[in-house]
């Protein structure tokens, strides 16, 4: 009785073992995929923070006008802006709507 008492507990710890291991890895590659993720997602953050702050500083665009386009870039009203829509084979220009959102 004592020996198939001792043989089903040392087998038991063994199928206990093996479900722990196989969770704890699936946790691990869980683990590791998020942070690859995590990983990328910061570069692209890091990249898209460079390049908001060279291209957003109005003097960074002031040199690019001069540098690029000379004297090719004009000012214009918002009301003079529309949007072009291509529909079959037609070029159609709408106005652009103006939302007033901080009322």
């Amino acid at each position: 009785m004592k020996k198939i008492l001792t043989i089903s507990l040392i087998f038991s710890l063994i199928v206990i073992t093996t479900f722990i291991k196989n969770s704890t890895k699936k946790i691990d590659e869980e683990l590791f995929s998020l942070k690859e993720n995590i990983s990328d997602l910061n570069l692209e953050l890091e990249n898209v923070k460079l390049e908001f702050d060279y291209l957003s500083s109005p003097e960074n665009l002031l040199s690019y006008q001069n540098l690029y386009f000379e004297n090719k870039l004009i000012q214009k009203s918002i009301n003079e802006i529309k949007i072009i829509d291509f529909k079959r084979k037609k070029i159609l220009t709408n106005d652009v709507k103006i939302i007033d959102i901080e009322k």
